[in-house]
């Protein structure tokens, strides 16, 4: 069996990508559990990840190290494991070369952005014996984990329909930049790394969520798969489904962003339909608040922005994310059972370092993250071949006949140098 170095006396992490996710990561992770501690800092833009490496200075002694190039992070032998959190299209090659040099990895969601990736990122945790955690945190929440138990024990019944929401406030107006001068710090190329060769532009690289060059949209890849994976988790990871479908357009601004900012997917999943609606329009939806998320309160249910609804043939359970616990009511809005929720961040970076050092599978597993992001993937490959119907091998995951059009954009080119 493959063991990490320090095993039982610290753990050395790096971070790649210093944004603001990043930077709430590797801190969470310094102070969560003894024994760890940060040696890098990498990011290709060196203006960014001052403040992380002065917070880390203060909480461990000495400043971690800045660096630019992660390859040169994965050769330090001292390094344990490292937490990816890139733009998106970054995420599979981060994680497959951090495997190859003999790291663990976290990496954030979502995870993979077409079939191959997840594959490849599956394939080399794998062989490489590495622990892969995903950063969809409700697989270490308790009320997750009382959720999935209760629909198990069948008091919920059969399992009629599952309703998925991640319905986000609305944003501004894009107006599309002008191309121009790479700033002082930033190597483009590099950040750009496995998508095409562009000039730099501010549209590209400050609003990177926008495009499917390096994205799945902010809406639905950077916040629906969350829902998504908790409601597989809840509903006892099922397969992929048979069938996609997925309608949508620009709601709020019809600019020139690659992006909707309103999408409805459903999802054959064989015994049921599970369907998902991600958009980011009208203020009288909302996340759930920070004082619900902290303590033993619940949603107000009818405008939680990201609950899911899972209908059985004995009651109605309201599940919520990120700490909104779950209730399930029946006839004449009986209340027949409930779990407080809290915001699981902490519980799934100490399983995360714990994994490292005892080398058992993460709550989030690779695997299940590569389904779980199949499924945001599959949706938007519908939309964009013009919203056609997607059918799925659920076993392989592969696109059956039918839609050539989808089956060509799952398969991402990569440029010269940067291919997994």
């Amino acid at each position: 069996m493959i063991t990490t170095r320090n095993a039982g006396n610290k753990t050395v992490l790096a971070l790649v990508g210093a944004g603001g996710r990043g930077t709430q990561l590797i801190l969470g992770m310094k102070q969560c559990t003894e024994g760890v501690e940060v040696k890098y800092v990498c990011d290709v833009d060196s203006e960014r990840g001052g403040n992380v490496i002065s917070e880390l200075g203060k909480l461990q002694g000495y400043e971690p190290g800045r660096e630019t190039d992660m390859r040169r992070v994965f050769d330090d032998r001292e390094v344990d494991a490292v937490v990816v959190a890139t733009p998106e299209h970054w995420h599979a090659p981060a994680t497959v070369l951090a495997c190859q040099a003999g790291k663990d990895v976290y990496v954030e969601k979502n995870v993979c952005l077409s079939s191959e990736e997840g594959r490849k990122m599956t394939e080399a945790a794998a062989r490489h014996g590495r622990i892969v955690q995903c950063g969809t945190q409700n697989r270490s929440a308790g009320y997750a984990f009382s959720a999935r138990e209760y629909i198990a024990s069948g008091k919920l019944g059969k399992i009629v329909t599952v309703k998925a929401y991640c319905m986000l406030p609305g944003t501004r107006e894009w107006i599309l930049k002008p191309d121009s001068p790479v700033p002082d710090g930033l190597d483009w190329d590099r950040w750009l790394g496995p998508a095409e060769a562009v000039p730099y532009n501010v549209s590209r690289h400050k609003a990177w969520s926008d495009w499917w060059a390096y994205s799945g949209g902010n809406a639905m890849s950077g916040d629906a798969s969350h829902v998504i994976d908790l409601a597989r988790m809840a509903l006892g990871d099922p397969p992929l489904p048979g069938s996609v479908f997925c309608a949508g357009g620009r709601v709020l601004f019809d600019d020139r962003r690659d992006i909707p900012d309103n999408q409805t997917v459903v999802f054959d999943m064989g015994a049921y339909p599970l369907s998902l609606e991600s958009s980011q329009y009208g203020n009288y939806m909302y996340k759930t608040p920070q004082e619900v998320r902290f303590s033993d309160r619940f949603p107000e249910w009818r405008n939680n922005a990201t609950r899911i609804e899972i209908y059985g043939t004995e009651g109605l359970m309201f599940l919520g994310r990120h700490g909104g616990g779950w209730q399930v009511f029946g006839k004449d809005w009986e209340l027949l059972a409930q779990a407080t929720g809290y915001f699981p961040d902490e519980a799934h970076h100490r399983n995360f370092i714990d994994c490292i050092r005892s080398r058992k599978t993460p709550n989030a597993p690779i695997e299940q993250g590569v389904l779980s992001a199949a499924m945001i993937n599959l949706a938007n490959l519908s939309y964009r071949s013009g919203k056609k119907l997607v059918g799925i091998d659920p076993l392989t995951g592969a696109i059956t006949a039918g839609n050539a059009e989808a089956a060509a954009l799952d398969s991402r080119s990569y440029r010269e140098g940067y291919a997994l």
